[in-house]
């Protein structure tokens, strides 16, 4: 596997494997059309693809202006195989990187994204108004966690 900074081309990619995800699916594509791909990637933070072979197999995005994980989804036939955590940690390392503001992120309860959060070290903060569980990650924690 490897993961590469997420450039235009790849859009497409990123949008089917967002919609094919199991879990946080997305009720309604047109919330998240092309451009917003194109700002959160080129303009608000970076986004970071795996790849299998040549196969884009998941992706994450990190947004600077929120300070939030604005995605982070593998494709299912891909999942298990390690990309989420790598992604993850290339997001983390380019993001703590840049500012030491904390990162957060939101997701639904009783998810397996959930739980990767919470064994990846991320603080389960309460709940947010749309009902997901609001995680964080403090640059001390990235660096305790992550940086060993």
């Amino acid at each position: 596997m490897q993961i590469r900074e997420a450039n235009i081309e790849d859009f497409p990619r990123l949008m089917e494997i967002r919609l094919a995800v199991k879990e946080n699916r997305l009720s309604d594509p047109s919330l998240v059309p092309f451009e917003a791909y194109v700002e959160y990637i080129t303009q608000r933070g970076k986004g970071w693809v795996s790849l299998e072979g040549e196969t884009i197999t998941g992706f994450a995005v990190a947004d600077l202006e929120d300070h939030n994980v604005w995605a982070l989804f593998v494709d299912p036939p891909f999942e298990g195989r390690g990309a989420a955590r790598a992604l993850q940690q290339t997001m983390l390392e380019w993001y703590f990187g840049q500012t030491g503001h904390t990162l957060w992120l939101g997701t639904a309860p009783d998810s397996r994204a959930a739980s990767f959060y919470r064994k990846s070290g991320w603080t389960e903060i309460g709940l947010r108004k749309n009902g997901e569980i609001r995680f964080e990650m403090t640059k001390a924690d990235w660096e305790r966690i992550f940086s060993s």
